[in-house]
């Protein structure tokens, strides 16, 4: 019934020729949204489907290929002493949420000092140590589309106070409430936590996560860091 279903959405899996971004996304945004009540009624028969290569995953990662952001903002998580630094969203996209400190790139602004600068603003203090460990690319259904460095500090003086955008939330890093959060998080968050370094790619319509895809990578590898907004 599922193959059937998605061989009858728009012909999506009949088009042999190279498709545009614009095309991509006029194809594929709307097929997730009609598919997503199948993820959340029956996810093992949609891995499965998945797995048996029937036309999701090729079209998914051509997206990806030649995705580009509207937009490029930043994380900054302090993890010290077994505990990581993380706040309230009181304001913005993903107010209510659990998250890390982070925001848009400013003009002539690099990632790493939007980093730290966002952090300084949404909770009074400086990050220390700061190191770049991972890229999320997220595309939304209404056609906002976010690349985001995320970066792990060592340290920061200070100590985190309130601010208009934020609550500080000190959290033992074995106890984190991924229920509160976005729902990519628990996909990177915990490997970053160990260690790792990764690219995420996540499409999501409102708050709804319709797919995920997370790529370990080995200590040598580059990641390409956010650069100046402009």
């Amino acid at each position: 019934m599922l193959l059937c279903q998605m061989r009858a959405q728009k012909g999506i899996f009949r088009k042999s020729r190279m498709m545009t971004v614009n095309e991509l996304r006029c194809e594929i945004i709307p097929f997730l949204a009609f598919l997503r009540p199948q993820l959340v009624r029956d996810s093992e028969d949609c891995l499965l489907a998945r797995r048996r290569n029937l036309g999701i995953v090729p079209v998914v990662l051509e997206f990806w290929k030649s995705w580009s952001p509207t937009e490029r903002a930043t994380l900054c998580f302090v993890i010290r002493s077994g505990e990581i630094l993380l706040i309230l969203k009181k304001r913005g996209l993903g107010a209510g949420k659990i998250n890390g400190p982070g925001g848009r790139i400013e003009s002539g602004e690099t990632s790493l000092e939007a980093a730290i600068r966002e952090t300084r603003e949404e909770l009074g203090v400086t990050p220390v140590g700061v190191e770049l460990r991972g890229e999320l690319h997220f595309q939304f259904a209404d056609g906002y589309a976010l690349h985001c460095g995320v970066f792990v500090a060592s340290d920061c003086l200070g100590e985190p106070v309130e601010t208009d955008e934020a609550v500080p939330v000190w959290t033992p890093i074995d106890r984190i409430p991924y229920h509160e959060m976005w729902a990519d998080d628990i996909h990177w968050l915990p490997g970053m936590i160990a260690g790792g370094r990764f690219r995420g790619f996540f499409h999501f319509d409102g708050e709804a996560m319709l797919t995920n895809r997370v790529d370990w990578m080995s200590a040598d590898s580059g990641l390409s860091a956010p650069g100046s907004s402009g």
